[in-house]
């Protein structure tokens, strides 16, 4: 551990070999963490559930951080969570209960996942990002600032139902995607666009409501060419970074 202060861990949580843990965290019953994670300062994980104040036999739900992950200052971790390996969080991040975040998965600043949520592998969300209870995110899905998803089409209600979201589609700026919307694959969301409808695979979006405008597959920017499907020309950080997509795909190439 660091050089530590005020750090509470429970007695029923199981820590493992190298786990930095900073100053003012606290560690609730039930935490596992595995090795080579580091726990900033100002954290608290295996934050209890509600019933933990009315319950007398409340028991908190195991809270799982796999190994090599990194959680920022200020994060809160409710219970029932599992952070596979390489997850990241940014600062002031607060996940809710029962989250499963993929693994090399970012969570930027901020951010608030509301419980309920599934994140696949390589995802990566920017700073200020909403993602409402029920909602699937895929891999490699990039998620902009200010994004915000819901999940009740007529507040307020008890009927929630979250929206999905395909592989490799980006999301840019300040959209809307509200309840129970499907986003297919290797979509683009453009900034500000509420999405009222399910949006097909391979589309670039717009607009309030968002209309398709165009198969991304024939986008095309005059002196660059296409940009789409966008793992061809982006790699920082993708596990094709070494070899490029089409090599780490095994030569299959992505329809274009």
């Amino acid at each position: 551990m660091f050089n530590s202060r005020n750090v509470v861990i429970s007695s029923k949580a199981k820590i493992g070999q190298n786990v930095r843990i900073g100053d003012d965290t606290v560690i609730f019953d039930n935490v596992v963490i595995e090795d080579n994670v580091t726990i900033a300062h100002h954290c608290v994980i295996g934050e209890p559930l509600n019933a933990y104040y009315s319950d007398p036999g409340y028991e908190n739900p195991v809270t799982l951080i796999k190994a090599n992950s990194l959680i920022r200052s200020h994060t809160i971790i409710y219970a029932g969570n599992t952070l596979d390996e390489f997850v990241a969080t940014g600062h002031r991040v607060t996940l809710r209960e029962y989250n499963h975040i993929g693994p090399h998965t970012v969570i930027g600043t901020l951010s608030d996942i509301q419980g309920y949520v599934k994140i696949g592998q390589y995802c990566r969300l920017n700073s200020n990002v909403h993602i409402a209870q029920y909602s699937t995110i895929g891999d490699y899905v990039f998620i902009y600032p200010y994004v915000v998803m819901t999940n009740d089409q007529y507040p307020p209600s008890t009927d929630l139902l979250g929206g999905t979201i395909g592989d490799y589609t980006q999301i840019a700026a300040h959209c809307t995607v509200l309840s129970g919307v499907t986003v297919g694959t290797n979509c683009l969301l453009s900034a500000n666009s509420v999405i009222k409808n399910n949006i097909p695979d391979f589309s670039l979006a717009m607009g309030d409501p968002a209309k398709v405008i165009i198969d991304l597959r024939k986008f095309v920017i005059l002196g660059k060419g296409k940009m789409y499907p966008w793992m061809y020309r982006f790699s920082k950080g993708m596990p094709w970074e070494q070899e490029g997509y089409e090599n780490w795909m095994g030569g299959v190439k992505t329809e274009l």
